[in-house]
């Protein structure tokens, strides 16, 4: 059986070019061309010996997401609809960086459905397919940089809207995991694709994400394992009352253990936790719910992402009607933050028109698979 490139550790990728009776230098190549420049075949790699290419060949691949879809939105944000090799499907948004130029955020999935069920969230609806393998969460961040590339070189690209065709420095600068699944419950594979991110592909730890909706065994234990990448925290409540309806993963870790995870959460200087709290008319808008923000924020270095809510499905998982609320209410709650010394930023949603913002993620092709 032919191996995947993509499924072997460095050490593993080590031996089989040992067992071949190549040099170790092979390795370094072959991770270099995986990597670096992205190659979807071992015959890119142009500076290993033909014979050693077709020997690769015969006995190895390299996986490769299939792309089924692409969106574009009127903002500039892409979605994209990958394939995977079980005919499952997963989604990832191309953002670009307000003050970027030509720099974007790849948003990421880490789970074929989610089983977490928030009210709010459409990807919930699919329950929990399986967790991705960590060479299909970063075979994302491959594909779209292949992308992004191509678009820079091609006048295919000229005149996509948030793509300069004058410019050939386009490039992913930012991945966030919060795409498809909770990452902190497909932990290992999320730590080994931040390794791969970091050591192989060359990101900055700062310029990385984790999101979670609050797994705190696995908040200490990223700390431990992945420590500098950021900390995004789905809050989105004020009470227990209100977040075991909208996020019942809180009946299991209720507010006071999460909060006392992030209070504990190492935090080098001039960092800060991320708590994204999404606004929704008449449930956690009020000034009441701005205070207790407040109040549980207090001791945490901290900025708050204020996300007006993104209608996305009905909500199947409660009774609760979701809607957004005004933009008068939005400000007013983040004026009571702002007094109080906490750092508030209304998030504008991107790619909302294509079903790409925040809690929109779904991959129609799985559902509709199934139809």
């Amino acid at each position: 059986m032919k191996k995947n490139f993509k499924g072997l550790t460095q050490d593993e990728l080590t031996r089989f070019f040992e067992e071949l009776g190549q040099k170790p230098y092979r390795c370094k190549q072959v991770l270099n061309w995986l990597y670096k420049k992205s190659a979807a075949s071992f015959d890119e790699m142009t500076d290993l010996p033909a014979d050693l290419r077709e020997v690769l060949n015969r006995t190895a691949y390299i996986s490769n997401l299939d792309l089924l879809q692409t969106q574009a939105s009127s903002d500039g944000t892409l979605k994209f609809l990958f394939g995977l090799e079980d005919g499952e499907s997963i989604e990832s948004v191309l953002i670009p960086n307000v003050r970027g130029g030509n720099k974007f955020t790849l948003c990421i999935s880490s789970q074929v459905g989610c089983a977490l069920g928030c009210a709010f969230c459409a990807t919930g609806r699919l329950g929990i397919r399986r967790s991705l393998r960590s060479y299909e969460i970063a075979d994302q961040v491959t594909a779209v940089g292949r992308i992004v590339k191509s678009l820079s070189a091609s006048p295919a690209g000229e005149g996509r809207k948030g793509l300069d065709p004058h410019k050939d420095d386009r490039e992913i600068s930012n991945i966030v995991f919060m795409g498809m699944g909770e990452p902190l419950n497909n932990f290992r594979n999320v730590v080994v694709a931040l390794r791969i991110f970091t050591e192989l592909m060359g990101f900055s730890k700062r310029k990385i994400a984790v999101s979670t909706a609050g797994v705190v065994p696995k908040i200490y234990e990223l700390a431990e394992k992945a420590p500098e990448v950021n900390l995004a925290v789905s809050l989105n409540a004020t009470t227990d009352e209100i977040r075991n309806k909208i996020m019942p993963v809180n009946r299991i870790y209720p507010l006071k253990d999460l909060m006392k995870a992030c209070r504990e959460y190492p935090l080098s200087p001039r960092r800060r936790i991320t708590f994204e709290y999404v606004l929704f008319d008449g449930i956690n808008d009020s000034e009441e719910d701005a205070l207790r923000l407040i109040k549980l924020l207090r001791g945490i270095r901290s900025i708050v992402n204020l996300i007006p809510y993104n209608p996305s499905s009905p909500c199947l998982q409660n009774t609760l009607m979701l809607r957004t609320p005004s933009e008068k209410k939005i400000l007013q709650f983040q004026s009571v933050l702002h007094k109080a010394g906490v750092i508030a930023i209304i998030r504008k949603s991107m790619g909302s028109d294509i079903s790409a913002a925040c809690g929109q993620l779904k991959a129609g092709y799985a559902v509709n698979s199934e139809q």
